[in-house]
């Protein structure tokens, strides 16, 4: 049906004015009503939820009524204005309970993916740790006692060296020269003696001569001693067995009193010297295993015992020197390498372990994160949640560190990851690609 069509007076159209500004208000006021919900949703709880729900489901229900009389009364342009108005107040209704389902279903955090150890107890023998010189048994940079001309040579670069093989000759011409005139006076003297001790026998001299001859002869002898001493010293021999470095003098060169030769090492067996502090000084006797490696040779152990303990502790940094012995057959060592040694103590001590990755290191405390296994008391299903708990480090050896308070045997700890992780979160557990950790490792890369 169609609204009839009546003649237009000033009155009806003045009517019809303050229709449409009342729909324009109705319509101002629901924008307006709809920013106040929405505000007091973000600053309202659930009841409040529910009461704004039930109150906009009336006025929408009383502008849906309105709108049907006010078509029925043939006003159609009100009727359009509260038609519209149910509509959006109907909108508004829906959104409103699809907020309440959200809020009133806890959202629930997908479960993170860790890996997990057992901490578990281990017999470790207790071992003190430090980090040391290697240096021969016998070792000494060879010298000259007296300068010349070096006119020999007598060793390779890198070759083994007898005790007493000559290593260097210098030019001893003109010592030599003199050692024959010195021998050629010695037996004019020792002549001289022969005849003056006849002649004293038959009493032709007296005993003054006598004594003149043996004492002239005995200075002669002397000269003769002295100057193959001199000749001798021109030759640089070995002092011990030892293998020899790159030579440092030439022939022909030119040298001095005290000039270096060559370095002459005996490399087995060979000492490391190393130091540990005095508190450590009760666990410390001679005979004790010794495990001493260097990086030069990666993963190789060399054992050793100790052999030398100091009888003083240093005043200023309050350690005591310890030195041990140990076998270096293939003279894989070389004096003056950086050693880390490792000494094992006779007894043993049950220590709680677990991988050094499963700790979190912080200025605050260092802390681990324990799995455990939590029932839902309305569902009965079981999840895996985690524990933040703060433990103290002790020694470590190779991936594992010992703890000494914090855990029990039998925890399971969370692997890898620790760092994205807060307490109580939903942990599941995959091991599938998680890293073997080895109390010796042999990382491939070292």
């Amino acid at each position: 049906m169609h609204d009839v069509v009546k003649p237009s007076t000033p009155e009806r159209e003045q009517k019809v004015a303050r229709r449409k500004l009342r729909g324009w208000i109705y319509i101002a006021a629901a924008v307006l009503f709809l920013i106040v919900v929405v505000v007091a949703l973000k600053a309202l709880g659930t009841a409040i939820l529910i009461l704004l729900i039930v109150v906009i489901t009336l006025l929408a229900i009383l502008f849906g009524v309105t709108a049907v009389n006010r078509f029925r009364s043939r006003a159609t342009t009100a009727g359009a204005v509260f038609a519209v108005l149910f509509l959006f107040l109907a909108l508004v209704d829906v959104k409103l309970l699809q907020f309440l389902k959200m809020s009133s279903s806890p959202m629930v955090m997908p479960a993170t993916t860790v890996t997990s150890a057992v901490a578990k107890e281990e017999d470790w023998a207790p071992a003190l740790s430090s980090v040391g010189t290697i240096s021969a048994v016998q070792g000494a940079i060879v010298a000259t006692e007296l300068g010349g001309t070096v006119s020999e040579v007598g060793f390779p670069n890198g070759g083994e060296a007898k005790k007493g093989d000559v290593l260097l000759k210098l030019d001893t011409s003109s010592e030599a020269a003199q050692f024959n005139t010195a021998k050629a006076d010695l037996e004019l003297a020792r002549s001289d003696l022969q005849r003056a001790r006849d002649l004293a026998t038959r009493k032709v001299i007296s005993k003054a001569e006598l004594d003149s001859a043996e004492s002239k002869f005995h200075q002669k002898q002397g000269t003769v001693d002295n100057m193959q001493a001199m000749i001798e010293k021109k030759e640089v021999r070995a002092p011990f067995d030892g293998q020899l470095g790159i030579r440092l003098v030439n022939v022909g060169q030119m040298i001095n009193a005290g000039q270096q030769v060559v370095s002459l090492q005996a490399l087995d067996p060979l000492f490391v010297d190393f130091a540990v502090p005095q508190q450590n000084l009760p666990n410390l006797v001679q005979g004790l295993e010794a495990r001493v490696r260097t990086d030069a040779l990666g993963d190789r152990v060399f054992v050793g015992k100790v052999t030398a303990i100091n009888s003083s502790v240093d005043t200023a940094t309050r350690n005591v020197s310890v030195q041990v012995t140990l076998d270096n057959q293939d003279h894989a060592l070389k004096p003056g390498m950086f050693a880390k040694i490792e000494i094992i103590l006779p007894t043993k001590q049950k220590t709680l372990v677990v991988p050094g990755t499963q700790v979190s290191y912080a200025p605050y405390g260092d802390s681990v994160y324990v799995i455990e296994t939590k029932k839902d008391e309305k569902t009965g299903k079981e999840s895996q949640t985690i524990r933040q708990a703060f433990v103290r480090v002790g020694e470590a050896r190779g991936d594992f560190v010992s703890i000494t308070k914090g855990l029990k045997a039998g925890d399971t700890v969370v692997g890898t990851g620790v760092f994205k992780l807060r307490n109580g979160m939903a942990v599941t557990i995959n091991n599938e690609l998680a890293p073997k950790p080895e109390l010796n490792p042999t990382p491939s890369d070292s």
